[in-house]
């Protein structure tokens, strides 16, 4: 190992991973387990670290120093519930096809960490405790903010007196929570935490909402030093106030795409690793801060829409709320940085 890799770190690593693999996969070592890394960052360093010392017996390869056929074959040998980890400072790609989804083609569970160079040395101890894994938390407050959303007639979005009003119901909501029940494949990217859903009428989305920070043309978290406040028209961006160069841009690209600015997907985050002043620069990764975000442009792949191709929308930029409550129905769920259910 390397002597100068923060040891605290890695055991931290260590025992979040292992809640992980034992809480949410029910990985046992009559399994077979793979991980496939490089050792490109700091991050990436101390997560193969960790899975050395809770996957003791699992087969460790580095992307780097072996042969895409080779990778192929170790994994090719694998059968349904055995378990691959992809630790990646970027992404990795051995053909013209996603690892993860030809994995889950075949039943294997998949924990994927990818764009972990996005992210700073300083950010790493807040990646790593986004891995802890409280299932209870996780499971109770996840499914019952499903229940809620399936059922609520609309909700509104206070953002410091700014209200976004979703004026129709909401579609299903989809939970990453860990909880693979019922599901066809086990796993994702990490980390964990999140409920997803759309207005089922976007043009019934109105009002205004302030964002603290936004994704941009790197995929990196953008914090402006003021607010953003974005007024929504029938389920379109229209006007904005306190915009900046960056969030012009992101705009601009969307209009010059797309034609029109959409709100589409209404992300409800759980991990509470992550908050307005516990950051991290991916916005993969970040979108999982215990709060909400939106996504902004045509493309949704989830939840189809009448006039609304899947290859048509070419963006989906998250930007995050500065919320100071969200409602469902008549109940407040969300109040003062934590869920309330």
């Amino acid at each position: 190992m390397n002597e100068s890799l923060p040891e605290a770190l890695i055991l931290t690593a260590q025992h979040h991973l292992s809640g992980l693999l034992s809480l949410a996969f029910n990985h046992t070592d009559q399994e077979r387990a793979v991980v496939v890394y490089d050792t490109d960052c700091l991050l990436s360093t101390i997560l193969m670290e960790g899975y050395k010392r809770s996957l003791p017996d699992a087969v460790f390869i580095n992307f780097n120093t072996q042969a895409p056929e080779e990778i192929l074959g170790i994994l090719g040998e694998l059968h349904a519930s055995d378990l691959v980890a992809l630790v990646q400072s970027k992404s990795f790609r051995l053909n013209e096809f996603r690892l993860r989804v030809e994995l889950f083609k075949r039943k294997i569970k998949v924990i994927e960490h990818p764009h972990l160079s996005r992210m700073s040395d300083d950010e790493a101890p807040y990646y790593i405790d986004s891995l802890a894994y409280d299932s209870d938390y996780y499971r109770r407050v996840g499914r019952a903010l499903k229940e809620k959303i399936d059922t609520a007639p609309m909700g509104i979005l206070d953002t410091g007196g700014e209200l976004l009003v979703y004026g129709s119901p909401f579609e299903s909501a989809k939970l990453n929570i860990g909880d693979y029940t019922d599901m066809p494949n086990m796993g994702g990217q990490f980390p964990l935490g999140e409920v997803f859903t759309e207005a089922q009428d976007l043009r019934a989305v109105n009002g205004r909402v302030r964002i603290f920070s936004f994704g941009d043309v790197t995929y990196k978290l953008n914090t402006p030093k003021t607010p953003i406040t974005l007024i929504i028209e029938q389920g379109q961006v229209v006007e904005c106030e306190n915009s900046t160069p960056a969030f012009d841009q992101i705009l601009f690209n969307i209009r010059r795409d797309e034609g029109v600015v959409w709100v589409r997907e209404l992300g409800l985050g759980l991990n509470r690793a992550f908050s307005k002043t516990r950051t991290v620069a991916d916005t993969g990764t970040y979108e999982r801060m215990c709060g909400i975000h939106f996504s902004l442009g045509a493309k949704h792949g989830i939840y189809g829409k009448p006039g609304f191709k899947r290859r048509d929308g070419k963006y989906h930029v998250d930007v995050f709320a500065d919320t100071h409550t969200f409602t469902l129905g008549d109940e407040v769920v969300y109040r003062e940085g934590s869920w309330v259910v």
